[in-house]
């Protein structure tokens, strides 16, 4: 790390109040509000101070809507300084105790909008999984397709409640979940609060185009989403360009089906996929099509389509 940088960083950090905003930073994702109900100090004042960590480069904001989130630095000097920083702070400090305690009410609140939340959706979700196969056996399925991947780099497409990052967070260094739902996000902030995944964060955004850079990513999972697509095509392209050379693909949705009440009761756009769509799909993203996976229930099939980014070829 350059001497520069290293000393804008401690600079930054040097300020009881700042010291206490990375420790939290390190705990997961947070709005100023937040932060001003667990420091029990004035909006100009908190933002002012998040304002300096991140100008040092030791926190990231992001935008979701007319939201602000900050967490520590992602990047690689600032991020290796906020991180040693934060696990230099004791949670013996008074200051740092009082604001764990703050901050486990901040999260239970999260939790209890979430669940008050996903209660009043739930029942969309119960009666589609009564037509297929047992989740669980689809996740042990698709856990297999990644087997035994080394897998630094994670991205949900459609990541809706983050079971996928429940699912991935134990074997991933970092995971991310996708979803156009505010709602959605909350109800999977507050798991991931919940299971204790760090490592994982959820974004706002657009699966036509995923605020991700090119070639990033080791593995991609787009779950039970392709059939709300306008364009499923579009999808699994912008799902190839951010994979890396090696990286791999899984498409989960239902095979082709009848049952029409799924298209005006819970606005499925397709009525599930056949094996030669989805694989064509993939080869015209550049991808290399594994063999399909098909889990029969009654009525619906789920399948489940693997696909890995071709290799470099070897310089002579």
């Amino acid at each position: 790390m350059e001497s520069e940088v290293l000393l804008t960083g401690l600079r930054a950090a040097g300020e009881p109040t700042r010291l206490r905003l990375l420790s939290l930073c390190a705990r997961g994702e947070f709005t100023v509000s937040d932060f001003t109900q667990i420091l029990g100090q004035s909006q100009p004042r908190v933002s002012r101070h998040l304002k300096l960590l991140c100008d040092a480069g030791l926190v990231d904001r992001f935008r979701e809507g007319t939201w602000a989130f900050y967490r520590l630095a992602e990047h690689a000097d600032g991020g290796t300084l906020s991180r040693t920083l934060a696990d230099l702070i004791s949670d013996d400090d008074p200051d740092v105790a009082r604001d764990l305690e703050r901050l486990a009410d901040v999260k239970a609140a999260r939790l209890e909008a979430a669940d008050k939340y996903f209660r009043a959706n739930a029942s969309q979700w119960d009666e589609i999984r009564s037509l297929y196969v047992p989740e669980k056996q689809v996740e042990a399925a698709l856990m297999d397709v990644f087997d035994p991947m080394e897998i630094a780099d994670y991205l949900d497409i459609g990541t809706g409640t983050g079971r996928m990052l429940e699912l991935f967070g134990g074997r991933v260094t970092k995971g991310i979940g996708i979803d156009m739902s505010r709602e959605m996000l909350s109800v999977a902030r507050a798991k991931l609060d919940a299971a204790g995944l760090d490592n994982c964060q959820v974004r706002l955004g657009d699966m036509y185009a995923l605020p991700i850079p090119s070639h990033s990513i080791d593995a991609v999972t787009v779950h039970q989403v392709l059939r709300y697509a306008d364009d499923p095509q579009s999808a699994i392209r912008e799902a190839a360009r951010v994979l890396r050379p090696g990286g791999r693909v899984a498409v989960v949705d239902f095979a082709p089906h009848d049952i029409e009440t799924l298209r005006g009761q819970h606005a499925h756009r397709r009525l599930g996929f056949s094996h030669d769509e989805v694989a064509g799909w993939l080869q015209s993203a550049g991808l290399n099509p594994g063999e399909a996976i098909d889990l029969e229930g009654d009525p619906l099939t789920v399948t489940i389509w693997p696909a890995d980014a071709p290799q470099p070829e070897a310089q002579d």
